[in-house]
């Protein structure tokens, strides 16, 4: 009598069939566990949050409208800021009171729900946290200052812990990679503040030297540390510069190492240049400019920090503020005077932009921020 044969028709042995079997289920596990990514647009004038949820193809499905409780007149923006564990996102409103309203963010859906208001210290212009996400900094363009809030158990900030007065028109404060540093544009003084930071009790103090000058009414206004920490990039909104540093971890020091525009070619008029954001594995740098309504790409040299000008392209009237995602595959730019958003997707070769597709927002926004929840 002749024994089953181990092999079926097709020539393929079993135990094959069933290693393949194991590896797409072991794949749809995955995929089933993987993080849902969720985009976050502060809206000035609407005072509100449009949430969307981002599929795998770049497709936003609007899933929400977060409105600012307790806050009746709208602001001039609405930057947002996010704690590094995820849990609470931050709104600052500019018009009186000046608040931080703070959002649970629903670790499944990504929706928000309010949990409360807190107090800061003035019109901020841009708000960011620590690493340690213990600390809310911000920055005032009309009060010429910088500030640190503690952010509380409950999510809210508490009082002003520490207000600096700076030169004219801080622009924005972001702390260093290893949180031992903290820095602060000011576009009316045409420089860049250093402080220390003292993590464990929430403290600022001048660096030596205390500024890093630039040229005379170039503005600087946004700025991002590139994700290997050696590189920071200064975009100027008054004459559309993007300047590339050397960053000196040990000492937090500065050294510009280069100097190009965001300025489309063939530009005639005033700049008005305004965000700058790099992709997570560091290979891409866009930067937004207003009068044109355009974004520029740039392809970043990882050795070096340099950068070659990839091209320009059209985008939402007016772009405050832009993002990118957390897989680094999509930019998402609105427009103050557009109402609406539009995705692009990201050439994982050249960097080169490819509108996909606009949604609709609230009133005049100006910030996008990117989450990615497993």
């Amino acid at each position: 009598m002749l024994r089953p044969t181990r092999r079926i028709r097709s020539g393929v042995p079993r135990a094959a069939i069933a290693a393949t079997l194991a590896f797409l289920t072991l794949i749809s596990g995955v995929r089933a566990g993987m993080a849902d990514t969720f985009a976050y647009v502060g809206n000035a004038d609407s005072n509100d949050i449009s949430v969307f949820k981002m599929a795998e193809s770049g497709e936003m499905t609007p899933v929400q409208t977060a409105a600012f409780t307790g806050v009746e007149k709208p602001g001039s923006s609405t930057p947002l800021a996010i704690t590094p564990d995820h849990r609470v996102l931050i709104a600052g409103v500019r018009s009186q009171p000046f608040l931080a309203v703070s959002f649970a963010i629903d670790p499944k859906t990504g929706q928000l729900s309010h949990i409360g208001n807190g107090p800061l210290a003035d019109s901020m212009a841009y708000i960011a946290f620590d690493r340690g996400g213990k600390f809310l900094l911000s920055a005032s363009y009309g009060g010429n200052k910088v500030a640190l809030n503690p952010l509380l158990a409950t999510g809210v900030v508490g009082e002003p812990k520490q207000v600096i007065p700076t030169g004219l028109n801080a622009h924005a404060v972001l702390p260093s990679p290893d949180n031992r540093f903290a820095f602060a544009t000011n576009l009316g003084s045409d420089q860049i503040l250093a402080f220390a930071f003292d993590a464990t009790t929430g403290t600022l103090t001048p660096s030596d030297p205390p500024a890093h000058k630039v040229p005379e009414k170039s503005g600087p206004r946004h700025f991002v540390f590139h994700p290997n920490g050696k590189f920071v990039y200064l975009l100027h909104e008054l004459n559309g510069d993007v300047a590339a540093f050397a960053y000196e971890a040990k000492g937090g020091a500065l050294d510009e190492i280069q100097r190009t525009t965001a300025l489309p070619e063939g530009f005639t008029g005033k700049p008005w240049a305004a965000d700058i954001h790099v992709t997570p594995d560091g290979r891409f740098l866009y930067a937004s400019e207003r009068t044109t309504s355009t974004l520029t790409a740039y392809k970043i040299d990882a050795t070096t920090g340099k950068l070659t000008t990839i091209g320009s392209v059209p985008t939402e009237k007016q772009p405050r503020g832009f993002h990118i995602d957390p897989s680094g595959r999509y930019l998402a730019a609105v427009g103050e005077l557009s109402d609406s958003m539009t995705v692009y997707a990201i050439d994982q070769s050249s960097g080169a932009l490819t509108k996909l597709k606009s949604y609709a927002t609230g009133k005049k926004p100006n910030w996008v921020e990117f989450l990615s929840l497993p």
